[in-house]
């Protein structure tokens, strides 16, 4: 198959769980009715961003895999024959606590879970109070619809991880974030430099970039939207802007053979001189 729609979908989230689940579920079926085969939530889908501020009470946000807010978007990936990427806020054990993505296929098999891996930590970002290190490494799932790669938010920064996954085969890198306001500087927009940095990751590696983020007020913070998607040669082909709403994008897999083919990245690694990036300093 080398012509598939991608689909994303942006949105406010609400304190309640269950609001936030049913409101999701809407906007699942309005992509998939366009044609979407692989459905890409926004990070932690299925609560406000709490990471926000430091408080013991909100481990309780933390939810098992088996818990309604992904077992129903689990029986929605095999209701419409579509793969489904949830990202949520992972229980695990008493104390251990994931950023993570659960992936199902269009049968509604449990593919695989990607744990973020790079946790970041600032104002209004306290995550490293919330989250464990993802130790899952940097899975590929091998779907019906492509080869699709995983960076949570502040994984997606990172080029190494973009690499690892285009080296491991993945054909579309998936971004699931929670990225706005700056409260250090207010007057501050990251919105273009998050779309160049992440973006260019598909120069780089010569494949499909799809990054969504959540949008609007959530109690301090507004966050700026801006999902989109970009090709192998780095354009951005759709995005939204500012405002709820759902994306759907057919991409062409072949067009990552002529990008490969024109910008030799992969075939110019010098991987005996890289050493250095190992080091902390």
């Amino acid at each position: 198959m080398s012509k598939v729609k991608i689909g994303l979908i942006q949105l406010t989230c609400d304190e309640r769980i269950e609001v936030n689940v049913e409101k999701t579920k809407v906007k699942v079926r309005e992509a998939a009715t366009q044609g979407a085969k692989v459905i890409c939530l926004q990070e932690l889908y299925h609560s406000e961003y709490f990471a926000q501020t430091v408080s013991v009470e909100n481990y309780q946000l933390a939810i098992p895999l088996d818990h309604v807010a992904i077992k129903e978007m689990q029986e929605l990936s095999k209701e419409l024959g579509i793969v489904l990427i949830v990202p949520f806020y992972e229980w695990v054990a008493k104390g251990i606590y994931f950023n993570s993505a659960a992936v199902f296929d269009e049968n509604g098999q449990h593919l695989g879970t990607t744990r973020k891996n790079h946790i970041p930590d600032g104002p209004q970002y306290h995550e490293k109070y919330y989250f464990t290190q993802g130790n899952t490494g940097y899975p590929v799932y091998d779907t019906k619809f492509g080869k699709i790669g995983i960076g949570i938010c502040w994984d997606e920064w990172f080029p190494e991880v973009a690499r690892i996954l285009t080296l491991k085969g993945a054909d579309i890198l998936f971004y699931p974030s929670a990225i706005g306001s700056e409260p250090d500087h207010p007057e501050l927009s990251t919105r273009r430099t998050w779309t160049k940095a992440i973006s260019s990751h598909g120069i780089h590696n010569g494949v499909f970039v799809a990054a969504v983020n959540r949008v609007g007020q959530e109690k301090d913070m507004r966050f700026y939207g801006g999902s989109f998607i970009s090709n192998p040669m780095g354009d951005i082909v759709q995005s939204l802007d500012e405002e709820e709403g759902i994306l759907v994008q057919e991409i062409n897999i072949k067009e990552i053979e002529f990008a490969r083919n024109l910008l030799q990245f992969l075939r110019d690694r010098r991987t005996d001189t890289y050493g250095p990036i190992l080091e902390q300093c």
